[in-house]
């Protein structure tokens, strides 16, 4: 299903949640009474975590409402930073880094899997509705190349073959455990030797 085609499934209406409004209301007292626009990020991610990892048109209007911020001001926000999903995407979204120092250690392989597994074309969400991907720019685990972002997890030092059975799992509704594929702890090195000959712990 194309993410492009499913924009007449925009809610009429939002508005957070019991627990979501407490937080809200909790992040605004960060910030002092003429800077509470500064609050429009965390909101979004608030709302985008309340409604299954997308932020519906609503949304910004609601915040915008809050935060007492035109609607196009809440809008240029959240089409300017990548992290806001402005259109649905699967229960798992699969954040592919393609920079440099992924693309030198096979990232390619990666977004060939992600074709094969789950639609041959970025932004599309699986038949089974359960994943869609997507190409970004640096996610910040560059040691640990090639590696993706689902959801909230990082998936490391990664190949073809591990890719797809992470995938796998993603259609099958039981994800693999996040982390690194060559099982190393964090960036350590593989042979769990320092340069100096020292064994770490």
């Amino acid at each position: 299903m194309s993410i492009k085609k499913v924009h007449d499934e925009q809610p009429k209406n939002f508005e957070f949640s019991e627990e979501n409004l407490k937080l809200a209301n909790k992040i605004l007292k960060k910030y002092p009474n003429n800077q509470k626009k500064s609050a429009v990020m965390p909101l979004l991610y608030l709302a985008q975590n309340q409604n299954d990892n997308w932020i519906p048109l609503a949304a910004l209007k609601y915040i915008g409402n809050f935060l007492s911020m035109s609607y196009i001001n809440v809008y240029e926000i959240a089409t300017f930073y990548t992290m806001y999903n402005l259109a649905p995407v699967g229960k798992y979204f699969v954040q592919v880094c393609t920079t440099s120092p992924c693309l030198l250690r096979g990232s390619s392989e990666i977004v060939k899997a992600c074709k094969n597994k789950i639609s041959s074309e970025p932004d599309n969400i699986s038949k089974n509705g359960m994943c869609s991907w997507t190409e970004v720019e640096c996610l910040g685990a560059c040691v640990n190349a090639p590696m993706i972002q689902i959801n909230n997890d990082y998936y490391e030092d990664l190949d073809l073959k591990s890719t797809e059975k992470i995938l796998d799992s993603l259609i099958q509704d039981n994800p693999l455990k996040p982390g690194s594929f060559r099982n190393r702890k964090n960036s350590a090195p593989e042979n769990k030797t320092l340069t100096n000959g020292v064994k770490n712990a």
